[in-house]
């Protein structure tokens, strides 16, 4: 499936919302406020969600034959960061959980329709 499609071209660019959402959120607001949003498992998931997205959107991108597997494991690192966000609970959260999980299914979906190929 070449990366001007439709699906693909939208599952790039949610990848590179999420990431932006989560590395300005860890950044500018977590280490801000400390505490909860600050401790390991939330700034864990947060950084494996961000780095995932970054590499599936580059595999995508280019096209690499394992970009399907990339999307799937991206998939679970955004649902995680979601998770973590929604219990912190805060405004700024409550939107990275929504752009997590907006990037989470269109992953899903591209790895479904690769596995379909």
């Amino acid at each position: 499936m070449p990366h001007d499609t439709e699906p693909m071209t939208q599952c790039i660019a949610l990848c590179w919302e999420c990431r932006d959402e989560c590395q300005t959120a860890l950044f500018d607001h977590c280490l801000t406020m400390g505490g909860d949003h600050v401790a390991k498992h939330h700034v864990t998931a947060m950084t494996d969600c961000i780095q995932v997205c970054q590499t599936a959107a580059d595999a995508m991108t280019r096209q690499s034959p394992i970009h399907a597997a990339v999307c799937a494991a991206c998939a679970e690192a955004c649902e995680a960061c979601a998770k973590s966000c929604e219990q912190i609970g805060d405004t700024q959260m409550q939107k990275c959980a929504e752009v997590c999980r907006r990037c989470a299914q269109s992953c899903r979906e591209m790895s479904k329709t690769m596995e379909m190929a």
